[in-house]
């Protein structure tokens, strides 16, 4: 019986649990999952017989050398920071591990001494980092096969709100960790474009868009990545013209978000004095000159907005001209701000996500100029079950599928770029409705 240990019941886990659950009368696999609330591992284990549901501290050093010493395979949920802390454990004691998360300088450290051991140490097996190199991996390389050369490479994720569930004016609901949103883009957005390097700072990223079109979802506008560079290595595309990987969102979502970028209410490097005391307006107004009766105002003319203006509209219904307190202490504008949206922002009960992503592949063969256009789109089923929990969680159960029954060996520490991974997780995504369309045109 192989055991299977789980660190972390998050949302995100959910179909991961589900599968590996559904495969394990087959595989004669014992499933447990540790999480710092009994009681979220328990609802995601249920009454299944091969689950076993624990409260798990990953700082107990008793425990956690006991329950990674007992398991054979490790999966790791815990945030992206701590992965390190899991895959040492897994070195000591010989264990594999898989993670949704990209490679950090640190677990990258580890891969000889992986390798040496034998052990799988396998990362970014979710969507974004994940299905989106397993995609873009699978039509490079058949493009390359086929003897053409790539001029351009842009790739486009984005986690929204399905279209008939669309009810607020932003067209955007919390899918994922509303946190990693708020914070979304900052630094610098580096890439290539028409072989000329391009930075883009944070206060300029969100005017910086590009607009797309998805068969069946219509228009989104896309702000780029902090680092698309990074890629030309990852993805054997070192001289390639332009490469851009960016994030997705309907139209007119960048442009009232750069405002509240502009004005410094995403800033989470200090904290706001009595913030405990601050409303909407008053939070707002500590950004702008002029007193606090004229708040509306003194926003139009200092980031020369019309208040009849579609992103005026938007700010308004997020509350931010409110009298009401939001009652944080000790908060950066940051908190505030994201205190504020998970009211307005989070899926309602019956609310079904939607997963879109799109690669856009230009290059030369036999003298034509050709594109080709790869996009997938997922929704979700309701709050719980949704397309991010699917595209993240599913993928990281067929990885884990492959290395519990012996269907891959691939020791060290590795990402999905190579077909070996690839091939046999999109194979079966597609059979679990995870499908690239692709359309060809000659140019």
């Amino acid at each position: 019986m192989k055991n299977i240990l789980i660190i972390g019941a998050g949302l995100s886990s959910t179909n991961l649990i589900q599968y590996l659950l559904k495969q394990s009368d087959k595989y004669n696999w014992k499933i447990t999952l540790g999480d710092m609330s009994l009681q979220a591992a328990q609802k995601k284990i249920g009454l299944h017989p091969n689950g076993t549901a624990l409260r798990f501290n990953l700082k107990d050093l008793e425990q956690r050398a006991s329950e990674i010493s007992a398991a054979d395979i490790v999966i790791s949920m815990v945030p992206a920071s701590l992965h390190i802390i899991v895959a040492k454990e897994c070195l000591k004691y010989g264990k594999h591990l898989l993670t949704p998360s990209y490679v950090s300088p640190e677990m990258q450290e580890l891969h000889e001494e992986a390798k040496e051991q034998g052990l799988s140490f396998w990362n970014e097996l979710g969507v974004d980092p994940g299905i989106d190199h397993m995609s873009a991996m699978r039509v490079i390389n058949k493009i390359k096969k086929e003897g053409g050369k790539l001029l351009s490479f842009k790739s486009f994720c984005g986690g929204l709100v399905a279209p008939d569930c669309d009810d607020n004016p932003w067209h955007y609901k919390f899918s994922w960790n509303p946190k990693n949103v708020v914070l979304a883009g900052q630094g610098i957005a580096q890439y290539k474009e028409n072989g000329h390097y391009k930075y883009i700072p944070y206060y300029n990223l969100f005017s910086n868009i590009i607009k797309t079109e998805i068969d069946a979802y219509g228009e989104f506008e896309v702000y780029p990545n902090r680092d698309s560079l990074h890629y030309c290595k990852l993805y054997g595309l070192e001289d390639i013209p332009t490469i851009i990987r960016g994030t997705l969102r309907r139209p007119g979502y960048c442009e009232a978000w750069n405002i509240l970028v502009r004005l410094g209410c995403t800033d989470d490097s200090y904290k706001i004095k009595n913030s405990h005391l601050l409303s909407g307006r008053s939070f707002l107004n500590s950004f702008l000159p002029g007193d606090l009766e004229h708040t509306e105002e003194n926003l139009n003319e200092f980031m020369n907005i019309n208040k009849n203006s579609e992103a005026f509209h938007k700010l308004k219904w997020l509350g931010l001209f409110s009298n009401e307190t939001i009652g944080i202490k000790d908060a950066s504008p940051a908190m505030i701000l994201q205190s504020i949206l998970e009211k307005k922002w989070a899926l309602n009960e019956k609310d079904r996500d939607l997963l879109v992503m799109q690669h856009q592949f230009e290059f030369t063969n036999t003298g034509m100029k050709k594109q080709i256009i790869s996009s997938m789109c997922c929704e979700g089923k309701d709050k719980n079950n949704t397309a991010m929990s699917y595209t993240v969680g599913t993928p990281l159960a067929i990885a884990t599928k492959l290395l519990a029954i012996g269907k891959l060996n691939l020791p060290g520490v590795h990402i999905p770029t190579t077909p070996e991974l690839y091939e046999p997780i999109l194979n079966e995504l597609e059979t679990l409705g995870v499908k690239f369309i692709e359309k060809e045109i000659i140019l």
